[in-house]
Order: C-alpha cells, then structure tokens, then sequence
C-alpha cells in the first residue's frame, strides 16, 4: 500500500492559490512556540494566519502559561510576509481528563495521543468555521513523534463536519523538524522536554 504523501499535497493546495486575488486566511492550531516557528515562517509566505493555542492537555498550569508566552513572544519577535496574529483558547485540563478517561495508562504515541489530537483539531475546526477561515490545520506533524497519518485523517473528518477545508501536512518533511530546532535557537525559545500533558511528563 502506498503512503499518502501529505507534503506533496499541500504543496498543490498552495500552488492553486496563486490563482486567487485574496490571500486566504489560516486558522493554525498551535501546540507550542518551538514546534509553530518553521510552520508559521513556510505558511506566511501564503496565509494571512491566526496561532490558535488551544491545548487543555499541558501540564501544569504554570507550564501552560509559559507557553502561551513564549508563543506570544515568537510571534511578536518573527517577521512574516503576511499578517499574523494569535488567539489563545480556554485552558481546560478537565475537558482533556474526559476525553482520555481509561487510557492513562497507554505508552505514549497510542490511542490516547489521537483522543488528545482529536479534541485540539476538533476545537480548531469550531473556531475556524465561526471566524469564515478559507482553511485550518495544526503544527503537531512536525513532530516526529506526531502520527502525521492519524492527524490528516482526523483533519479530514471535521472538514467534512464543519465544513472548513483542512490544510493536509506532514511538517517535519523538507527538513521542516530541522528548521524548527534552527529557528528555536534564533528566537531563544524555551523547547520544552515533553509533549505536554502528565502522562508524558511521567515518561
């Protein structure tokens, strides 16, 4: 069985926006500054985009506040081509424990790693059809420890549920994990040492 490549796809998709007059508009869910920093330098070059930090899965709180700075901070610091603002969700760490319940003790990378891409997408996919976004998508696939074909395939689903064309990506492609790490050390971020909730802070 083939792979679906989903770099090459979204290279099409921005290929064919050079035959609009507007420069479309991109709710970006964003997990973290470090992670957010190659996708947000590649996509501004074609979305005007809103950094949408919804991730009631962080743990601590502190640690979610420092976060939320740092994502503050990156895109006060960055220069983009097109414009590029930010909005934070609510922090519900309740929402997260729900949606998890019964597999907290799954390695990392497993079932409950999908609820948890779930929840953050589906949140993304409310906000972006409320605000008319032309597409949404997330910088989790840059990650080589993110299931690009698990969170295309979630993507996909609530493109067809709310109805706003999801952004197909693997980031980490085109040496895209790379350049996140290059970028992180010219901004000065803080790259924190686990995903994000408590169960991989346990790991």
């Amino acid at each position: 069985m083939n792979r679906r490549n989903y770099q090459k796809e979204l290279e099409q998709i921005i290929e064919s926006l050079g035959e609009q007059e507007k420069v479309p508009r991109l709710l970006l869910h964003s997990c973290c500054a470090p992670c957010s920093s190659y996708v947000l330098e590649y996509l501004s070059q074609y979305f005007k985009i809103t950094v949408y930090f919804y991730n009631p899965n962080i743990y601590p709180r502190e640690e979610y506040a420092r976060r939320v700075k740092e994502q503050e901070k990156l895109i006060r610091d960055m220069k983009f081509q097109n414009p590029v603002t930010m909005q934070a969700g609510a922090y519900e760490p309740d929402e997260f424990f729900r949606m998890v319940k019964g597999l907290e003790e799954v390695p990392e990378g497993g079932e409950r790693c999908f609820r948890c891409y779930e929840l953050r997408l589906q949140e993304a996919a409310k906000v972006a059809q409320a605000g008319k976004y032309d597409y949404f998508t997330t910088t989790l696939s840059i990650s080589p420890l993110k299931n690009a074909e698990q969170l295309n395939k979630i993507g996909k689903k609530l493109e067809k549920e709310y109805r706003v064309p999801y952004l197909t990506s693997d980031f980490k492609k085109n040496n895209g994990f790379k350049r996140s790490i290059e970028l992180s050390k010219e901004y000065d971020l803080y790259r924190q040492d686990y995903c994000g909730c408590i169960y991989s802070k346990r790991e």
